[in-house]
């Protein structure tokens, strides 16, 4: 029997709400919204938040140092942007953080697939060289991190001497993460990183992804570890989870699907998010891509758009189908953030043995949740 598999959420830094494409029941993403989330999640025995990075997102390295003032083991997987920032300013960054948080600072290695969006950080790089420019990135970043003083030359960076004077408590580094389903960056991933990251494909799409990065990790003489990013619809019937999955689009217009789909083909050139709009390819017509995979999201959402509905033991069937291909972490989400949380994590955990942390309250006492005895004539006169 496999170890229960392991949970993250998410932290909405560019807003959250209950139906896409729509304001109605919109919630602005500020810090006391940021920070309610991040408390549940740290209570309901989450291991972690993945906190997104770009230009309609809050800055993510604030965020979470804020919410790692305010939450006691909860990890935070936190963007590092090559080509955005030198590598030794976010040396300095990551050990300050990860000393702050006493040793709860992942990093989530982000080369970026939008090249209109990168041109706004100045970045003009095509999207295999962006690749290049991460990988030397990476090595400057690891040797600073692990204590070396770091002399690189390479085509994009140029280091003489550099140093870092206050290490991190993670040694020799936080651990890292990178999502890429490009040869270029399956190929980083098997040269410098520790967790391999894909969207929410079908399992099958998910085993061969997870089968190549293998195959180029174990040529370097390397092992990777494997995340899947999704997002959860799950109820205890199955008629209310696909209820509240119709819900959560009822108020998308064809005119939004279409605009965002353009947007997706037209200016990115990320793998990934060509694969998550192949699976939409007949737009609101046929959404289930898979047994409970609903791609309904990538209607108009970029990056992971697709999410698992259904009942807490079909759920975790669909995950356990997963970590036979090699998963053994979900960043899981949900609309809105809050809520959904609650529910994964009331629902969810249990039928795939995750431990909440939870105080079960005693059948001695009397309430209208456990309908005890202790004192039971005081609460009728009630």
């Amino acid at each position: 029997m496999p170890d229960p598999i392991r949970f993250f959420w998410f932290i909405p830094t560019h807003g959250d709400g209950s139906y896409l494409g729509s304001s109605t029941g919109e919630r602005q993403p500020d810090f006391p919204y940021f920070r309610q989330i991040a408390q549940a999640a740290d209570r309901l025995g989450y291991e972690g938040v993945l906190l997104p990075t770009g230009q309609n997102c809050e800055e993510g390295w604030i965020i979470a140092t804020g919410l790692a003032t305010a939450t006691e083991r909860l990890k935070f997987l936190v963007a590092v942007r090559p080509g955005v920032t030198l590598p030794s300013f976010t040396a300095r960054q990551v050990s300050a953080l990860d000393r702050l948080s006493n040793g709860r600072l992942l990093l989530n290695v982000v080369v970026g697939g939008n090249p209109v969006e990168l041109a706004g950080d100045g970045v003009f790089l095509p999207h295999d060289e962006r690749y290049v420019q991460a990988g030397e990135y990476l090595t400057i970043l690891r040797g600073l991190l692990a204590g070396e003083t770091v002399s690189f030359e390479g085509r994009h960076y140029r280091i003489e001497a550099g140093r870092l004077d206050q290490p991190p408590v993670q040694r020799p580094h936080p651990p890292l993460y990178i999502g890429g389903s490009s040869e270029a960056g399956q190929e980083l991933a098997a040269e410098q990183v520790d967790t391999y990251l894909t969207w929410g494909e079908p399992p099958a799409q998910v085993a061969e992804k997870i089968a190549a990065v293998r195959r180029r990790a174990a040529a370097k003489g390397r092992m990777l570890r494997f995340g899947i990013r999704l997002h959860f619809i799950v109820r205890e019937t199955e008629a209310e989870a696909w209820a509240a999955a119709d819900r959560l689009i009822s108020k998308v217009s064809d005119e939004q699907i279409a605009v965002a789909q353009a947007r997706f083909l037209k200016q990115m050139d990320s793998v990934g998010q060509r694969r998550m709009s192949e699976l939409i390819q007949n737009g609101r017509g046929n959404l289930v891509v898979a047994p409970n995979l609903w791609a309904g999201l990538g209607l108009v959402r970029n990056g992971a758009g697709t999410a698992l509905v259904g009942t807490p033991e079909q759920v975790a069937e669909r995950l356990r189908e997963y970590q036979e291909a090699g998963i053994e972490l979900v960043i899981g989400s949900g609309y809105p953030h809050l809520e959904e949380a609650y529910r994964v994590a009331e629902l969810l955990f249990p039928a795939l043995g995750i431990d909440t942390r939870r105080r079960t309250l005693s059948e001695t006492v009397s309430n209208e949740f456990t309908v005890g005895f202790h004192g039971a004539s005081q609460v009728a006169a009630g």
